[in-house]
């Protein structure tokens, strides 16, 4: 049966919606006026935000929601009885320049389901990216979805169109995986990704020697875990997600709140977790890439769990109150970091301060420090805590506050 263009438009972009693994943050600056058409850098049909806060609208869409995988926490698996569409290459290139033209979107998020097979899926994801860079000179953003188990030739030339690739964990354990996705393999998966990240490293020394050196993936890779499809706890996503930040140098990784999907198999949980969760989960990913924490820091074998009525700095901070107060004009920026409410911004200008003058709290105030959360934490010249008051529901944000926060305007300039 024909679709008409707009019709597979409603169907494969509102499939992509699941995948949370979608950012335009961290590549190379280009714009139309080096030449093509489109930018990386402007101002602008899913929101990402690039690391100065600025927000891009990217095309976010499948080349199809069939797939020959069944895997039962997902909407499009083989034997789901969702409607099936299908983009040609050429038909996501149309759309692509279509809408940028019109000023929708400044890039292209494309994934897809695997059909045939890994190798002849890839191919046509990378026709897509390698027709709107030599075809049509778009020098805007594009992410590709990659596909593990297909050929290391496809994964480079997909680097080599694409700012950006991603390959989805999607679950922490090789058990989980097992349990509801049995055609994937998590080694396999971490093995592709260890290929990706040296050839990300290898391409950022080429161009060390030549700036005609080609690009590959100058974004980095990215990757998703679903929280709260199986009883996996929050220590182990977050020691997961270690182990692919230091191992396999990931740009991001993405946790998406499991959501319950039609005609669901009796494995998944009849309900999603609550959204706070992932929230944490967030929070937490940032404090071990800017802050120096670690997994045994912000969760232990008693309580694997992060606290979902409190962020996890302020928790570690009540559970280590011999390592309070801090002393604003004598700490070092490791201890800084971990005081509740100071973010990496406002530490990097509390340092800057004290080279002229004692800190006081005026001059908190005008850093915009929120001093409720603090003041139990620090010293300053004009104030000294007698002692840390153990008052998690005093502390903790209220439910309104939460609202407030989503995972992409999670900066590192944010008051963790």
């Amino acid at each position: 049966m024909n679709i008409d263009l707009e019709t597979k438009l409603s169907i494969l972009a509102d499939a992509a919606k699941y995948d949370a693994s979608c950012a335009s943050s961290g590549t190379t600056k280009r714009n139309s006026k080096d030449g093509g058409l489109g930018s990386t850098t402007g101002m602008g049909i899913c929101h990402s935000y690039t690391p100065d806060g600025r927000c891009v609208s990217l095309l976010k869409i499948l080349l199809t929601n069939f797939c020959k995988y069944d895997c039962l926490y997902c909407i499009n698996r083989s034997s789901s009885g969702v409607r099936r569409a299908r983009f040609t290459p050429e038909e996501v290139v149309q759309l692509t320049m279509d809408f940028y033209r019109r000023n929708y979107i400044e890039g292209l998020f494309l994934s897809s389901g695997i059909i045939r097979s890994a190798d002849y899926t890839m191919e046509q994801v990378v026709r897509v990216a390698r027709s709107l860079r030599e075809d049509h000179g778009f020098r805007g953003y594009i992410h590709l979805k990659t596909i593990p188990e297909a050929s290391p030739e496809l994964i480079n030339q997909a680097g080599r169109w694409a700012d950006r690739l991603s390959i989805n964990v999607e679950l922490p354990t090789s058990h989980d995986l097992e349990a509801l996705a049995p055609e994937k393999n998590l080694t396999r998966i971490r093995g592709a990704m260890g290929v990706i990240g040296k050839r990300i490293l290898q391409a950022k020394e080429e161009t060390k020697e030549s700036k005609k050196a080609p690009p590959f993936a100058p974004a980095g890779q990215s990757t998703q875990m679903i929280v709260g499809a199986t009883s996996a706890d929050d220590r182990a996503i977050l020691d997961q997600a270690s182990l692919l930040y230091g191992e396999h140098r990931l740009k991001r990784v993405y946790y998406s709140a499991f959501s319950p999907i039609p005609d669901a198999s009796s494995k998944l949980p009849l309900v999603a977790p609550p959204l706070v969760r992932e929230h944490r989960l967030y929070q937490a990913d940032w404090l071990m890439r800017f802050y120096g924490f670690v997994v045994t820091e912000l969760t232990t074998p008693e309580l694997p769990n992060l606290p979902l009525d409190m962020d996890p700095k302020l928790a570690w901070a009540l559970r280590h109150p011999e390592d309070f107060p801090v002393d604003l004009n004598r700490a070092s920026r490791e201890q800084l970091l971990r005081v509740p409410g100071l973010g990496v911004r406002n530490v990097d200008r509390i340092l800057s301060i004290r080279r002229w003058h004692a800190l006081r709290l005026a001059d908190l105030t005008r850093l915009r420090v929120p001093l409720k959360k603090t003041l139990a934490f620090i010293v300053t010249t004009d104030h000294w805590p007698h002692r840390i008051e153990h008052k998690a529901a005093e502390l903790a944000p209220s439910e309104k506050q939460l609202d407030l926060f989503t995972p992409d305007l999670l900066k590192a300039g944010n008051t963790l």
